[in-house]
């Protein structure tokens, strides 16, 4: 398949996807004593709803609809109930199919463009009350502070560079273990990819990530055809940890810069909580450990503070 079949194939597998999860009552259309075949909309209702005719929305469907207009497309995302995300989604998946000169195509990301800047490590550093640490798009770990070492220490033990959507469908049992809402992380890790191929749909390290989990992992299988794209910006994650227990921690993700797929993940547990007492006993723990806290808790490989984690094409 060429990489324009390859486009129009993702626009037509997310709006059916987004189709067939609004009923008619959801729409407001009124109900039909006749047995309906599809899930969801009918190509006609939405074309109906959103104001077009319905010959140009299965094309719009199927990829092949000439330059949509941002009103046209607008009415097809509210009929579909498509959430700010995945508005942004569908415009990138539309925008694919648009012939972009070669002079101004963005080039695809380079592995130098996972190196981790000078001043962001001195930031990480910097926070050695809370655990933190650098990922890209992929869920590639880059970069870690002690305390981040400490608390993440299986998804680090991983053999070359550390990846935790590699981890959570790959080593599953582990995964679990450290996340005990595993079914909500992986469905929201699985949303998170859908957006980065649509972003970067010519990576090929996230094509590769993507086959593999897909060949090896009927888990993530099953929730890839989902076609959900999310972005979490903040929220909370509950790990089992060996040495503290059970805590919640809230997190805060901030993007390093607009053209990186770098994001900057903190977690930041309220002053006065069990949780930030449980975040400052395993900060005792890990700097009372022999190598003084350099490799974490745990078997966590040891790692230079804040430094990239091993993989190829980063710094050292």
């Amino acid at each position: 398949m060429d990489e324009k079949e390859t486009a129009r194939a993702a626009v037509r597998e997310f709006l059916t996807s987004r189709r067939a999860r609004v009923t008619p009552a959801d729409a407001g259309l009124p109900a039909q004593s006749t047995r309906r075949r599809v899930k969801g909309l009918r190509r006609e209702e939405v074309a109906l709803l959103a104001g077009v005719s319905p010959e140009y929305y299965i094309r719009l469907e199927r990829g092949r609809a000439t330059g949509p207009s941002t009103g046209v497309v607008g009415a097809v995302a509210d009929v579909l109930r498509l959430d700010d995300d995945e508005r942004v989604h569908l415009d990138r998946l539309l925008a694919a199919l648009t012939p972009t000169p070669a002079a101004t195509r963005e080039r695809p990301r380079a592995t130098a463009g996972d190196q981790v800047a000078p001043g962001i490590r001195i930031m990480l550093d910097a926070l050695d009350h809370l655990p933190a640490m650098v990922l890209n798009g992929r869920f590639d770990i880059l970069a870690v502070n002690a305390l981040g070492r400490a608390l993440l220490a299986p998804i680090l033990d991983m053999p070359g560079r550390p990846n935790s959507a590699r981890f959570l469908f790959l080593d599953e049992p582990r995964a679990r273990d450290l996340f005990p809402e595993w079914d909500r992380i992986t469905a929201d890790s699985v949303a998170m990819l859908r957006i980065e191929a649509g972003r970067h749909p010519d990576d090929p390290e996230l094509t590769e990530l993507i086959g593999q989990l897909t060949a090896r992992s009927e888990a993530f299988r099953t929730r890839w055809a989902t076609q959900d794209a999310r972005v979490h910006r903040t929220g909370a994650k509950t790990f089992r940890h060996p040495l503290v227990g059970v805590l919640t921690l809230p997190y805060e993700t901030l993007r390093i810069e607009a053209r990186s797929s770098q994001v900057l993940c903190v977690y930041t547990p309220r002053p006065g909580t069990p949780e930030a007492d449980a975040v400052r006993r395993l900060a005792s723990l890990n700097a009372a450990a022999p190598d003084g806290g350099r490799s974490g808790a745990g078997d966590c490989p040891s790692v230079p503070t804040s430094t990239a984690l091993p993989g190829k094409g980063l710094d050292a």
